[in-house]
This record gives structure tokens, C-alpha cells and sequence, in this order.
């Protein structure tokens, strides 16, 4: 079958790999219908080293049940299922917490010898408790909103929700990519009715407002601060949701959050040190977040995208065959698409 490498910054080819077989019990092998970039893919993507033989990417896809293992017995060959960005047990002590992520049993996709999501289609460890199925047929129009819940519904849910966002909260959400308007999105959703977006992507921007934000700031640094301050009296918002990584997001959201507030951060941090210092400590401030245990949260999302809802899929503004995958990760690294569909 033919799947995505990436060899090094920049480098990412389509090439022919082993076809998925089952190896243990309690596997799956699914034939994927939609895959999608994300933006944690760009990390790697702007910086990895050279490798001489490539390695596999991705971790975000949906498909149909193929074949099982011996000891899987809630699926079956048709399926249509959704795989969280990470493959769990679902029966672990931690999974049973709802962290997922920490799963004794789990993994990680494209990591130690597992397939990549961003291919013709997956051998799925763990397969009964890390695939959900959806309900729908394989050529559902609900595909692009039913994808995000791989991950990034989930993540911008998880970050609103351990950020305590409700009807009572002042929200302001820090990146305009798939992940910050997940974020928007997860924050209405859950009751807030002031959501300010801070980002300067007028395409991006204008979707936040229809999934939710009230306000927009397009500046940055300290002016971004000072007209948060001005929009909140001077206090800044209960809650700030940092869905972009950077260390100048999370100073940022250290400044315009309220006292007693809380900064949720999902986006992968590419920084080892937060500034927390007197100020944060003086104002009660609480930072949380993390990576997301996509799996707690899909049963929750499944309804609302199957009725429409919501639309989360409008984040997907560039659609590319499995060959056009190179010249997708170009258009998200240039900005010129906010999220790239794989249609394999």
C-alpha cells in the first residue's frame, strides 16, 4: 500500500510500505477513508533531522473495519470507525479515569513500528477499546466532521474543559489554527457567551466568529494584551484557552487572564519553562491543560456532529489525494491552508 514518510524538515514523500496485517488478537486492520495534517505534524515537519530512511506520520483517521483479531469481538468488517490520535485499552486504570493518553496498554500512532494515519491503512492496536464506531456509510457527508473527533475537536474541547469554561466565564482563546477554533467552538458549546479569538488570519478568523467568538483582537504582544485589557475593564477573561505552543502564546495568556482565573494550554509546547512567577502567584492564577484523551471525550461530540449541531469539519479548507499529501504539508507551513484533508 502506499502511506506517508517523512525523511526530514521539509522532506515528506508518499511511498509504497508493507500492507497492515494482524499481528495480535487484539487487533484491527482498518482501509482508511479520510486522514488529515495537523498542525503538531509541522513541528517535525520545520526541524527534523535528516533519517536515510524516512519514517511514518500521522495520527488523525477514519475508516472501515477490514479484518479483526481472534479476541475482537464489538467490530466488524464494514464498520466506519474513528481512531483517537493515540490507541488505548479503554479498560486500564487510567483509561477508566478518562486519560486515555496514559494508557498502560497504549500507544502512540507512527511511533516504535506502528503505522501512520496518513495511508491507504492502519493495523490498530487495542482495537475494541480504541475505535469508535459512527454509525454512518462510507460516504457520509458528515466524514470531515466526524474526522476532527480523531483529534482536533477533542483537543480544543479538552482545553476549554479544564480551563472550567461555562455559562459564568469570560473566555479568551489564543491561535487562530484548527485547534484554537476547535477551541472557540468547545467554549460556546459550553455555555460561554463572550468568547474573544485572538488571531490575524481574516479567513480564520471570520469562521471563528460563526463558531462562537464575539470578539476578535488581530494584535499581538503587548498590544494584543493592552486591547484585551480594554475589552474586559482591565481585569482580563476567567479563562484563557493557549491552543498555539509558543512561549510568547503562554506570556501572553499569563497576561490577560483574570485573578483567581485559570490558563489552559493544549498546544504542544515548543518551550520548557513557564513564566510564573509573582504576579500569577499573586493573582491565584491556575495553569492546566494537556494533552488530550480524545477517546473520554468522542461519545460526548458523536451526537452533536450526527444531528448537525455542529460543523467542527469546516476547519478542513484544502482537500488532497494521498499524492498531494507533500504539497498539503507545504500550504499549512505557508499558511496558505488552515487544515488539510486526506482523501486517500
Amino acid at each position: 500500500m502506499r502511506a506517508t514518510l517523512i525523511y526530514g524538515a521539509g522532506d515528506v514523500r508518499v511511498e509504497n510500505v508493507p500492507d497492515p496485517e494482524i499481528k495480535l488478537p487484539t487487533d484491527a486492520v482498518v482501509r482508511v477513508l479520510r486522514s488529515c495534517v495537523c498542525g503538531s505534524d509541522l513541528w517535525p515537519y520545520g526541524s527534523k533531522p535528516h533519517t536515510e530512511h524516512g519514517e511514518r506520520i500521522g495520527h488523525e483517521f477514519l475508516g472501515v473495519v477490514e479484518d479483526t483479531g481472534s479476541e475482537v469481538s464489538d467490530l466488524k468488517r464494514g464498520d466506519v470507525v474513528v481512531a483517537p490520535f493515540v490507541w488505548a485499552d479503554n479498560t486500564c486504570d487510567f483509561c477508566r479515569e478518562g486519560l486515555q493518553t496514559s494508557c498502560r496498554h497504549g500507544g502512540l500512532w507512527a511511533a516504535d513500528g506502528n503505522d501512520g494515519g496518513q495511508g491507504e491503512a492502519v493495523r490498530v492496536p487495542q482495537a475494541e477499546g480504541t475505535l469508535v464506531k459512527l454509525g454512518v456509510g462510507e460516504d457520509s457527508a458528515l466524514l470531515p466532521s466526524l474526522l476532527t473527533l480523531s483529534d482536533v475537536f477533542p483537543t480544543g474541547y479538552h482545553c476549554a474543559v479544564k480551563g472550567g469554561v461555562n455559562a459564568r466565564t469570560t473566555v479568551t482563546v489564543i491561535g487562530d489554527g484548527a485547534v484554537g477554533l476547535s477551541a472557540v467552538l468547545s467554549a460556546k458549546r459550553l455555555g460561554a457567551e463572550r468568547v474573544i479569538l485572538m488571531g490575524r488570519h481574516k479567513d480564520r478568523t471570520d469562521l471563528g466568529r460563526d463558531f462562537g467568538a464575539t470578539d476578535v483582537v488581530a494584535e499581538r504582544g503587548e498590544e494584543g494584551i493592552e486591547r484585551i485589557r480594554e475589552l474586559t475593564g482591565g481585569d482580563g477573561t476567567h479563562v484563557v484557552l493557549e491552543c498555539v505552543g509558543l512561549a510568547q502564546a503562554m506570556d501572553t495568556a499569563l497576561s490577560v487572564v483574570r485573578d483567581g482565573g485559570t490558563v489552559s494550554r493544549v498546544g504542544a509546547p515548543q518551550y520548557e519553562q513557564v513564566g510564573l512567577g509573582f504576579p500569577s502567584f499573586m493573582g491565584n492564577v491556575t495553569l492546566t491543560g494537556g494533552v488530550a484523551p480524545a477517546r473520554a471525550y468522542i461519545a460526548d461530540l458523536l451526537p452533536d456532529i450526527l444531528d448537525g449541531t455542529i460543523e467542527p469539519g469546516r476547519v478542513f479548507d484544502r482537500t488532497v489525494g494521498l499524492d498531494e499529501v507533500p504539497a498539503g504539508y507545504r500550504a499549512m507551513a505557508d499558511r496558505t491552508a488552515l487544515k488539510v484533508l486526506i482523501k486517500p
